[in-house]
């Protein structure tokens, strides 16, 4: 796969969550995920356990929304966008990928975005 994957919080609970209507889908995506229930102390144990996994990589929210080299603000979509757009923008600037449900977020909004750096569960990744 081209790029460390960055999971966005819906697939991060999908993964965690048997009941969520798109656990299959993220489970598909990320290997080595139990499907038992567990409680919130479990899956921050779960998270803590993947987070120290030696291909695990930390990314500090050092891009800003403001920097005109990597965001073009009119074509993010509104303000409900700008978390998404945020986090695919930290995904480029890391060399990444954002994995994600929401088909909604524009590759356009980030300068030097390109298809695969968008990984929609459940289908391919289209500019917008």
């Amino acid at each position: 796969m081209k790029g460390i994957p960055l999971l966005d919080v819906n697939v991060l609970v999908a993964l965690f969550d048997p009941a969520h209507p798109h656990h299959e889908a993220a489970r598909a995506h990320q290997s080595g995920i139990s499907n038992l229930s567990e409680t919130t102390v479990e899956v921050m144990r779960r998270l803590e356990t993947l987070c120290a996994s030696s291909d695990h990589e930390f990314w500090p929210c050092q891009v800003s929304l403001l920097d005109s080299e990597l965001f073009r603000p009119a074509l993010i979509g509104g303000s409900k966008k700008v978390t998404d757009v945020y986090l695919l923008g930290l995904a480029v600037g890391n060399k990444g990928r954002l994995v994600t449900f929401d088909r909604s977020i524009s590759t356009k909004a980030i300068v030097g975005a390109e298809p695969w750096h968008l990984r929609f569960l459940g289908g391919r990744a289209t500019k917008l």
